[in-house]
C-alpha cells in the first residue's frame, strides 16, 4: 500500500464569492467533500467502490471555523485525515492552507456512518472487513502540506 498523499489542491472561482468578494461560507462545505472525495480514491476506496459493496456513508453533522477569508482566484490546499474510525462511524478533518503562504484559512471536520440500501447501520469490522482493514489503517495518517 502506497503510504505517500498528496493534499488536494484548489482555486476559489468566482461563482463562489459573495458581494463582500470573499467565498461564501457555506462553499467551505463543498471543498471539504471535493477533499473527502479525493481521499478516498487515493487511498483505494472511493465512493463508487464504496457504493458497489451496498454501502452508504451519509454526513452526520459539519463543524467549520473560518479563520481567514479566501478570495477570487486564490489557490488553497485541504488536508483531510481521518480522525477517527471504528467500522460504524468515521470523523474526518479538514484543515484549507493558503497554498502560497500556508497560512490557515478554515478548518472543520465531518462525521458519517456507515448504512446499507435499506438504510440500517452496518458495522464494517463484522460485514465488510476489507474496507474496515483499509480505513482502519489510514486512520490518523496525516498528509505531507510540502
Amino acid at each position: 500500500m502506497d503510504r505517500k498523499l498528496t493534499p488536494y489542491v484548489r482555486r476559489a472561482q468566482f461563482y463562489e464569492t459573495d458581494q463582500m468578494g470573499v467565498v461564501h461560507h457555506s462553499n467551505y462545505v463543498r471543498w471539504f467533500e471535493e477533499a473527502r472525495v479525493d481521499f478516498l480514491d487515493k487511498i483505494g476506496m472511493g465512493y463508487d467502490k464504496i457504493e458497489a459493496e451496498g454501502i452508504h456513508s451519509p454526513v452526520l453533522s459539519v463543524v467549520c471555523r473560518y479563520r481567514q477569508p479566501v478570495r477570487f482566484n486564490e489557490k488553497v490546499i485541504i488536508i483531510p485525515r481521518l480522525k477517527f474510525f471504528n467500522g460504524i462511524k468515521m470523523t474526518i478533518s479538514y484543515r484549507i492552507l493558503d497554498a502560497d503562504t500556508g497560512m490557515l484559512r478554515s478548518e472543520g471536520e465531518t462525521q458519517h456512518c456507515f448504512i446499507n440500501r435499506d438504510f440500517k447501520m452496518v458495522s464494517l469490522k463484522k460485514d465488510y472487513k476489507h474496507i474496515y482493514e483499509l480505513f482502519k489503517a489510514w486512520t490518523d495518517y496525516v498528509i505531507d502540506e510540502s
